[in-house]
Order: C-alpha cells, then structure tokens, then sequence
C-alpha cells in the first residue's frame, strides 16, 4: 500500500488554523506521547477480548476477522487501516446498490438498518468494539486517538474545497461528532464544520474531555 499523498483537490482549500494559530508544538509532542501511551498500554490490557472478538467474527460469519480499508489521513496521505468485520466479505460491492438508500448527504454512507451487517457486527458496532484494532494505527502513527474521523478513498475522492478542511490534522478514532449528535448528523457538511470546531479550538484538555465522553458512549451501548 503506497503512503503517497492524494492530491488535496483541484482547488486549494482554505484550511483552518490550527487552535486559532496559536503555537502548539509543544502541546502536539505531548499529544503524540499521550496516543502511544494509551495506544500500547490498551492494546495490552485488552489483548484477551480482542483475541476472543477476533474468533468470535471468525466464527459466526464467513470471512476474516479482520476488514482493511483504505483512508485518507492528514494533508491526503493514505494508508490502511482496521476494523473488526461487522458486514459480510462482498459489503463493499454492495454499497453502490444502496446508495439510494444513503441517509447521509454528501460523499459519505450512512444507513441505520443496513442490511448488510452482520448480527455479531451489530453487537460490536452498538458498543464501538469493532473500532479497537485501530488502536494499532495509533501507535504506528497513523491515527491519533482524538481527531477527524479519516475518509475512505472514494469518499475523500468527492470532497468539496469546504470538506477538505477537515484533513488539517491526522485524523482520530473519535472527535466531537462521536460524543456529539452522532446519530442526528445527516448532513456531511454539519459533521464538517463539528471537526472545523475542533481543529480552531484544540487543546489538550480538549482532547481529555473527548477521550472522557467517548468512554461513556461506548459503555452506554450507543455507538451504532
């Protein structure tokens, strides 16, 4: 997989600045160190339920455990990813047909009853479970923990010079649009301008808050 950059679009966008231009090296060293940190000791604690999901998605549906998907990360590097498998293995193929059925404007998908999840996937996407192998990509650097969520190839592919905005900072597992009206967002442009907030006003502290709030999110059972 080549980590060549994607052209940012035909026309440069205005990209915001980061945390009002202030300086914030500093506070971006620490927040590298905070992703490894919470990354490896995670990817530790949790090796047990990880294996035991992995087996379980193996088990219950045909296909790996494991889905790879290709992502645009900051500045419109690509790279892959992971997630555990929550669709059946021809879930790709099959997203053009639906796409009569997208509830979401813009170049993203959303669909509440797709039907191409699995029962099992269901589960894991309810509680945000199937996101965890993406902690593998935090600590490789890919990802940080908190920031925008990274498009799909094809997605970034139809991003308007506004949406490119978002692609300002490495993109994250969880941002504001997790903890923030996930599942009223209809409109790409809404869930845009929530990461535009967060690039303007980022702070550390911020991102504590975020990674506090999201817990809660997966605990409560209400990330699908």
């Amino acid at each position: 997989m080549s980590d060549a950059a994607l052209p940012l679009s035909n026309e440069e966008p205005a990209l915001p600045r980061l945390a009002g231009g202030r300086d914030v090296r500093l506070g971006l060293a620490l927040k590298r160190l905070m992703d490894i940190g919470i990354s490896a000791v995670l990817l530790v604690a949790l090796s047990p339920l990880l294996l035991a999901i992995a087996v379980l998605v193996k088990t219950t549906s045909p296909g790996p455990a494991l889905y790879g998907v290709d992502w645009v990360g900051q500045a419109g590097r690509r790279f892959r990813g992971y997630k555990f498998r929550t669709m059946g293995v021809d879930a790709d193929r099959q997203e053009e047909a639906l796409q009569s059925q997208n509830e979401m404007r813009g170049p993203a998908f959303k669909m509440e009853n797709d039907p191409r999840i699995t029962p099992l996937g269901r589960v894991l996407r309810r509680y945000s479970l199937d996101e965890f192998p993406q902690l593998w990509s935090v600590l490789k650097g890919d990802l940080s923990l908190v920031g925008p969520r990274p498009p799909r190839v094809h997605e970034y592919a139809r991003f308007t010079p506004f949406q490119m905005s978002k692609m300002a900072v490495k993109p994250g597992i969880t941002c504001l649009w997790q903890v923030e009206g996930r599942h009223r967002i209809n409109d790409f442009d809404e869930w845009v301008r929530l990461d535009i907030r967060y690039i303007e006003t980022w702070s550390l502290g911020l991102d504590v808050w975020i990674l506090i709030r999201t817990a809660g999110v997966v605990l409560r059972g209400t990330g699908a």
